[in-house]
């Protein structure tokens, strides 16, 4: 038997795009987003439009509670390669579109009526908390198109067309073909499942365990499939029957 095997899985990551290099411009405006978005310890691939100090960056994001992982090919590329820190290449560029509607759950902070006699009450009430978002979609993702939802899920009642990309935290519905890529539980939520009304896809994701077009079970090819993780983390084809 050998020694060495190589399976399919992708990491977790993220990736921040900076237009700055201004550390506690970063620091502040990243600190909230990570809260929402990134949980302790996850994968960051760095890209900049401008000159910056890369070991600094690298040091403020490892202060973030990130692990960055890599820079893109560009202006960081020769910082990188110096002290050798992996470069990769850049994303294809997609269309980031709108949903055409979203159906938000929204959780309020109660503020005690009661408070000890020491403490004010506060002259302004905080804002809700969003703590899930369904996408809605009624047209073809077409080629070159994306569709991300990092709060929850998506139901698109049209096909997507080779080339095009579906990422969401949560679950995704697609009530048509499926030609594109399809990311479910996106940040790592192995619960997460994908429902799609007819498999034709290039590449289908849940929590970063993932399976290319030549690798889907040619049983399940143009069916109504379910998928979902098993309990040992791989990637399960349920033919739907109707």
């Amino acid at each position: 038997m050998a020694d060495i095997r190589i399976k399919g899985r992708m990491v977790n990551a993220i990736r921040i795009s900076l237009d700055t290099s201004d550390h506690d411009a970063i620091r502040q405006q990243l600190a909230p987003m990570l809260e929402k978005t990134a949980p302790q310890g996850t994968l960051a691939v760095i890209e900049s439009s401008v000159e910056q100090e890369l070991i600094a960056l690298i040091q403020l994001l490892i202060d973030l509670d990130l692990q960055p992982m890599a820079v893109t090919e560009g202006i960081l590329a020769d910082q990188a390669r110096a002290i050798q820190f992996p470069v990769i290449p850049p994303d294809r560029h997609l269309q980031q579109v709108k949903a055409k509607k979203e159906q938000v759950v929204e959780v309020k902070i109660e503020v005690p009526e009661e408070l000890p006699q020491d403490s004010k009450k506060p002259e302004i009430i905080p804002p809700p908390i969003i703590s899930h978002v369904t996408s809605y979609h009624d047209e073809i993702l077409r080629t070159g198109q994306c569709l991300v939802q990092n709060q929850g899920d998506i139901i698109i009642n049209a096909g997507i067309n080779s080339g095009s990309e579906v990422i969401a935290s949560g679950n995704i519905h697609i009530y048509g073909s499926v030609r594109g890529r399809v990311i479910a539980g996106a940040g790592g939520n192995t619960s997460a499942r994908i429902f799609c009304h007819s498999l034709e896809a290039e590449l289908v994701s849940i929590a970063g365990t993932y399976c290319v077009a030549d690798d889907i079970p040619p049983d399940v090819v143009k069916k109504s499939v379910h998928i979902y993780l098993n309990d040992n983390q791989e990637l399960v084809f349920d033919a739907l029957q109707f």
